[in-house]
């Protein structure tokens, strides 16, 4: 097998926002680190997505599955690249035929985090108050939890966001912690969000690299990065919003953790105008990760009133 070399650089596609390049720099680092490779033996390639390109409008409006990915995905499968690097609360549940992700970096913070030029945590918002977010995950859990508040439509990469905070657009917004970290911004959060008060996104502060299934070469160069209790957490989380038919446009949050060699699931289901909320949780071993995830999906939807899934 021929590693990656000057001439014969290791491709790895991306999208090409700051935290794009952040987790696709980390990647990269990881593999020379793994396998002793000197940088020009990989190429990064900055691909634009559907959701890159239309700024104008909410995400539910243009499609809401494979948003970031279809372009990268379509360049994977013509041999454009080698691997993909993704951040996994964007990733669909079903890849294309003949690509499979089997490789995970350790997950970062998987917390919401709040920013604010004016207040320090969400529950100190004022009434009426105006927060920005386009993550109808988010707005549904907000819209639950404080119903006085006025959402708006908060789209662009996180130094986008930021610029709008500043120009008065919102009093607060909500980023990923782990993308704050990733990015060295940490500061900006006025606080964390602990999940015990708002659950985060499946896979939140997880990267996901992706590549063809026949690719030996990729599979044996990421199999030395892979972070195998980051692989059993996404097992249950993704088979939970499977089993749900969930995007990263729908209004379900999930979370797991490793306890004392067992997976602990938790979930919650909401209307996307935050007037009701559906929680549960589940217990078992590693081994069962993804059957834990899709049982905690079905008792969910068991429990779910008429019109409960309108939006779906």
């Amino acid at each position: 097998m021929q590693m990656p070399d000057a001439k014969s650089p290791l491709k790895i596609g991306t999208r090409g926002s700051p935290l794009a390049l952040a987790q696709a720099f980390e990647t990269r680092r990881r593999l020379m680190d793994a396998h002793g490779l000197p940088e020009d033996a990989f190429e990064i390639v900055i691909i634009k997505t559907t959701g890159d390109k239309v700024q104008d409008r909410a995400l539910k409006e243009i499609g809401g599955k494979g948003l970031f990915t279809k372009e990268i995905e379509e360049a994977l499968t013509a041999g454009g690249i080698d691997i993909a690097v993704h951040s996994m609360k964007d990733m669909p549940v079903d890849q294309p035929e003949g690509l499979l992700i089997d490789c995970y970096l350790p997950r970062e913070d998987v917390r919401d985090a709040f920013v604010s030029p004016q207040v320090a945590r969400l529950m100190d918002l004022p009434q009426g108050a105006v927060v920005g977010s386009s993550s109808l995950r988010r707005r549904a859990q907000l819209a639950y939890r404080r119903p006085d508040l006025q959402l708006v439509e908060f789209r662009g990469n996180v130094q986008t966001r930021l610029k709008k905070l500043g120009e008065g657009v919102a009093m607060a917004t909500f980023l990923a912690m782990a993308g704050l970290n990733r990015l060295g911004m940490a500061q900006v959060a006025q606080s964390a969000i602990e999940v015990d008060e708002m659950l985060p996104a499946v896979a939140q502060g997880a990267i996901g690299i992706e590549r063809r299934a026949v690719d030996e070469r990729a599979a044996f160069l990421l199999a030395a990065i892979h972070d195998t209790p980051t692989g059993h957490r996404l097992a249950a989380e993704r088979a939970y919003l499977a089993a749900l038919d969930g995007s990263c446009e729908t209004p379900i949050a999930g979370l797991a953790v490793l306890e004392d060699g067992q997976v602990h699931l938790r979930g919650e289901i909401l209307r996307p105008d935050g007037s009701e909320s559906i929680t549960g949780e589940a217990r078992g071993s590693i081994a069962d990760a993804a059957d834990l995830g899709a049982d905690l999906a079905r008792r969910l939807l068991a429990q779910a009133p008429a019109g409960f899934f309108d939006w779906r």
